[in-house]
């Protein structure tokens, strides 16, 4: 019966990486981003494809940035940063642990590490750097704290999920069995799903990005983007509105980050409608919701090394 359903799994997910493989290039999507979905749905099949044409896939032309606007959209968009970047690592570390033959408590260990690690310091800080003008230590602080909340709870989902079904199968902690595979992308999912409330406080709280618009090539003042970049505008002060980065498109960014000075902050053809400015939660707030996130995946952890 698994093995079925792996077979099957399998042959959409290689369906659905072309088509996303092929198609995002279309979308004015940030670079970044669409690297995100092209890894996301490498490991979660249709279900990234899926996210893909329902949060990101531009409609119609000249649509993207009012069509991303909407806040379950950011958060998509920022959940599946996270997920892609994070779940990268922690895939790598989970078959580095694998191999390493360890025990389950050093196997969190590696796969935390590995996967905040590379989640924090590539996909985040130095993929976003522009964001800090460009300067990677900046962008080092600005995510620090969003990619620590988001990647707590990330891990509650994976671990749950994983460790229990792994121990389950026989031989499903081997790499080089698909049983391995399959377990690991489901457990991407939920994870993915766990992170995704978390993100929602991150996003519109103004302390973590969510979907843009790059586009290449002048705008008209009568273009859709001009438009939605007029009306997100109005009334507030764009730090790097009219930023310009020549040979690389131009970036519409409906994000902020704790510590930044950019809220919600655009770049060349640019906006969300409807933005507003957000005012960021105080220190003891963030203190508060980081705590919860901590005080999870220690919950997750005690739970999976005491039944798993």
């Amino acid at each position: 019966m698994l093995d079925g359903v792996m077979l099957l799994w399998f042959i959409l997910t290689a369906a659905s990486l072309i088509f996303v493989s092929v198609d995002i290039w279309r979308t004015p999507e940030a670079t970044v981003l669409k690297w995100g979905f092209i890894i996301l749905t490498a490991f979660a099949g249709p279900l990234g494809a899926f996210f893909y044409v329902l949060g990101c896939r531009e409609p119609l032309p000249g649509t993207h940035e009012q069509y991303v606007s909407a806040t379950w959209r950011q958060v998509l968009g920022s959940t599946m940063h996270c997920a892609a970047g994070d779940g990268l690592g922690i895939l790598a570390g989970a078959v580095l642990a694998s191999l390493l033959d360890t025990s389950m408590a050093v196997d969190i260990a590696i796969e935390y590490v590995f996967g905040f690690g590379f989640g924090w310091a590539f996909f985040q800080a130095f993929a976003m750097r522009d964001m800090a003008g460009g300067n990677y230590i900046k962008s080092l602080k600005m995510t620090f704290i969003p990619e620590l909340f988001s990647m707590n709870l990330l891990m509650v989902g994976m671990l749950l999920l994983s460790k229990f079904w792994m121990s389950a199968v026989d031989g499903a902690g081997n790499p080089a069995v698909p049983a391995f595979w399959f377990i690991m992308s489901m457990s991407l999912v939920a994870g993915f799903l766990f992170a995704y409330p978390m993100n929602w406080w991150l996003v519109t709280r103004g302390l973590k990005h969510g979907m843009m618009t790059v586009r290449q090539g002048p705008l008209t003042k009568d273009s859709p983007a001009m438009s939605s970049m007029a009306a997100s505008s109005e009334g507030m002060e764009m730090p790097s509105m009219h930023e310009q980065h020549q040979g690389h498109g131009h970036a519409s960014m409906g994000e902020s980050h704790a510590g930044s000075d950019m809220s919600h902050a655009s770049s060349g053809h640019a906006g969300h409608a409807g933005a507003e400015v957000v005012a960021q939660p105080s220190p003891s707030k963030i203190f508060a919701v980081g705590s919860l996130s901590v005080l999870l995946f220690a919950v997750a952890v005690a739970i999976v090394l005491t039944l798993a």
